[in-house]
């Protein structure tokens, strides 16, 4: 037999703080999604730990006694890093570091991980960069603290008075500066983009544009291969789509949309990573129509739907048409359908598919035409017949409801997006307003 060559996964201990307000399987599932990050990172879960607080502490965010407990486990599973399912600060980790002597890890890291692993697009590479230089700057003092020890009085070095900065303190200084520098020029490079993309948008304004959003891994990638056919990345992990993507969708001969899919929401987003989440928006923000995909299998989809609504509040979207998609039909375990079918049956604004069987996709793409049609006018004209190419794309992007002719001229009632009438500036051929 030869050498098994696989890389070994780092090991990691998990660990979750329950404080008032927070009911056990709520905490239970934040450690699980914790689990399922880590995975996605590439660790590999060796155990998990979950203290009940009244409040934090200030200096390890647990307690001592549980600091203590799990140094032992780690000793013990020969860990490689604990990995905390809160945001810590950067004297907690230190604290903790000196006490575990093993690597400690928070939420954002993790996730921060996973951006950069995810980040394909130069736009999410820039972002991502920025976010983990601004997670770095505070923390710099961890990683040059055994050199900052070399500051102080005349007896350390031979350096003098006491206050006379050593090189470990001059070094973080100089790391301060170059971070802070290279923050300017990424916010630089966004913001220059995104003058960009925003002028891009402007030129399909004529376009309903349609954007899937949802809580990660809840099938937004696959559905959206589905409604356009085009080979989108699909993948079971956390964050598998961090770059916006868009593609032209056709609905039926008459309507023509843009689907953009969109990186997916998670619970308890740190704010600081928001921006992250702000900047792959943006073709969110600008859509006609929102398709809120749901996972319908996960037990739990109640709170992800919370999530998502709340994220959405924040972008300032929260009065933007919505249309809630119930996806993974195929996926719910027998003896629950009735439950699960109740969640969508009494509203009218949602629908259930299978994204991945096909299932209910005809009837999703009769809703967004709906919602198309909503902004859709009915207009008379009379058009000269020499306004031919008018009258050519009159017919190819409209819906004619009646059409006549008088002398040179063609009488025309027709549905037509209020979009198309406004561009071709229909109003010197109407016969009466819309």
């Amino acid at each position: 037999m030869g050498e098994d060559l696989t890389p070994r996964k780092e090991r990691a201990i998990l660990v979750g703080v329950t404080l008032p307000g927070m009911s056990d399987w709520e905490a239970e599932d934040s450690l699980d999604e914790l689990g399922r990050l880590i995975d996605t990172a590439g660790l590999k879960e060796v155990e998990r730990v979950q203290q009940a607080r009244v409040r934090i502490d200030s200096a390890q965010y647990i307690g001592t006694g549980k600091a203590e407990e799990i140094k032992e486990l780690a000793e013990q599973h020969q860990a490689d890093m604990i990995v905390f399912d809160n945001d810590l600060s950067p004297a907690q980790m230190r604290n903790l570091e000196n006490t575990i002597k093993c690597r400690i890890l928070d939420r954002s890291a993790v996730i921060l991980d996973i951006f950069s692993r995810h980040a394909r697009s130069h736009t999410a590479m820039i972002q991502v960069e920025l976010d983990q230089l601004n997670y770095l700057l505070p923390r710099l003092t961890r990683y040059w603290n055994h050199l900052s020890r070399q500051a102080g009085g005349g007896s350390i070095s031979g350096m003098g008075a006491a206050g006379v900065r050593g090189p470990g303190e001059t070094q973080l200084e100089i790391d301060r500066r170059l971070i802070r520098r290279q923050v300017n020029i990424l916010s630089a490079k966004l913001k220059k983009i995104g003058k960009q993309m925003a002028t891009n948008r402007k030129n399909r304004a004529d376009v309903f544009k349609v954007a899937l959003v949802g809580y990660t891994n809840a099938g937004k990638s696959t559905l959206m291969r589905a409604l356009s056919g085009s080979d989108v990345l699909i993948e079971d992990q956390l964050f598998a789509t961090l770059d916006s993507t868009t593609r032209a969708v056709d609905l039926d001969h008459r309507h023509k949309i843009l689907l953009t899919d969109t990186v997916g929401f998670i619970k308890r987003l740190p704010h600081h990573l928001f921006a992250s989440f702000r900047a792959t928006l943006e073709e969110a923000i600008e859509a006609d129509l929102l398709l809120h995909v749901v996972d319908l299998s996960f037990p739990n989809y109640q709170s992800q739907i919370y999530t998502v609504e709340n994220v959405l509040l924040d972008l300032g979207l929260e009065d933007r048409p919505t249309l809630t998609v119930y996806n993974k039909i195929d996926q719910i375990a027998p003896g629950e359908e009735a439950r699960t079918m109740q969640a969508y049956a009494e509203h009218e604004d949602a629908i259930a598919v299978s994204a991945f069987k096909n299932i209910g996709l005809d009837a999703l793409r009769e809703k967004i035409i709906s919602y198309s049609d909503a902004d859709d006018v009915i207009l008379e004209l009379q058009v000269p017949q020499a306004e031919g190419r008018l009258l050519a794309n009159l017919h190819q992007q409209g819906q004619v409801i009646e059409e006549s002719y008088v002398d040179n001229d063609v009488c025309l009632r027709i549905r037509l997006e209020r979009s198309w009438a406004n561009r071709w500036q229909l109003q010197r051929f109407l016969l009466s307003n819309p």
